[in-house]
């Protein structure tokens, strides 16, 4: 396994255990969106410091004009995938929410063969339709009646899709000038200082100074979150953006486990074929085509 999979698949698999965080951040009455707010400004808080000390450089945009990037992956990607996902949990079910999420390879997969000319190869293709149908399956999103399925909570599924996607295809772009670390400092700068104004401070500032709370807050910004991000966008500087977008998708793998392992959740056999056809998939992004030059016209 070379170190861009690796570092790809790592940051995936810490992005799964964020369900221990925010299950525990809940039982002390914050909401969704609130813990939204407490993960990007905690990341920035890690981050901008850590920065500070090791390299303060890295603080520093070459242009001004290239906030457009962080825009891009702060508002575009982190705010608006987690709103539009909380509010299809709201509307629907979590199931739902997540395998609605995991929509973000196929939109990743299209939105690169346009901007940066990836080939749509038959690999590619399988790899694609194996990582949404287990995904599908592992978060119980088959079998089950479409038709109790409000229409609202699928378009704001597919909008958490993109929204998630388009990490990918800014950091594309924005790795051209800058390092994973300064992407990912930039992003939740952007995406916390956006949110923050709008915190209910009267209700919730005396919750946040428990040190249970501040731990579960911190510990939410850095493992799932600064080194996820930092780690997956290094390995996407040396990868595909469709083809990191699908082995990411390990991340409802490693969600599964934690539920089943630390929350005592039911495990089925369709969860399992599920787990399967993702790592499958992953396997299969990792192997070598045989025929480089092939791919499936679109």
């Amino acid at each position: 396994m070379n170190k861009a999979i690796f570092y790809i698949m790592l940051g995936a698999a810490l992005w799964g255990t964020i369900g221990w965080f925010v299950k525990n951040l809940y039982t002390y009455g914050f909401t969704p969106m609130e813990v939204v707010t407490l993960r990007a400004a905690t990341t920035a808080i890690i981050l901008v410091t850590y920065l500070l000390i090791i390299s303060p450089q890295k603080l520093k945009l070459s242009r001004f004009s290239d906030v457009k990037y962080f825009i891009g992956t702060g508002i575009f990607s982190i705010i608006l995938f987690n709103y539009c996902m909380f509010t299809t949990i709201d509307l629907s079910t979590i199931p739902i929410a997540t395998a609605l999420l995991y929509t973000a390879p196929a939109f990743v997969s299209i939105i690169s063969f346009f901007l940066f000319k990836e080939a749509f190869t038959r690999k590619k293709l399988i790899a694609l339709a194996g990582t949404l149908i287990g995904t599908c399956f592992v978060v119980g999103l088959i079998p089950l009646n479409l038709n109790a399925i409000p229409f609202q909570s699928i378009l704001f599924g597919l909008g958490s899709g993109i929204g998630y996607a388009l990490y990918s295809i800014f950091s594309k772009y924005a790795l051209q000038k800058y390092t994973s670390l300064s992407i990912t400092t930039f992003t939740f700068i952007v995406a916390s200082l956006s949110l923050l104004p709008f915190f209910p401070y009267g209700e919730k500032l005396k919750l946040l100074m428990e040190p249970e709370v501040l731990l579960l807050a911190f510990g939410l910004g850095l493992f799932p979150t600064a080194i996820a991000y930092i780690v997956y966008t290094y390995g996407l500087n040396n990868t595909q953006a469709s083809k990191a977008s699908i082995l990411s998708t390990i991340e409802p793998v490693v969600a599964t486990l934690i539920g089943i392992f630390v929350f005592h959740e039911a495990f089925s056999f369709v969860q399992m074929i599920g787990m399967s056809l993702i790592i499958g998939a992953v396997i299969l992004m990792q192997t070598k085509s045989k025929n480089r030059g092939s791919y499936v016209q679109i």
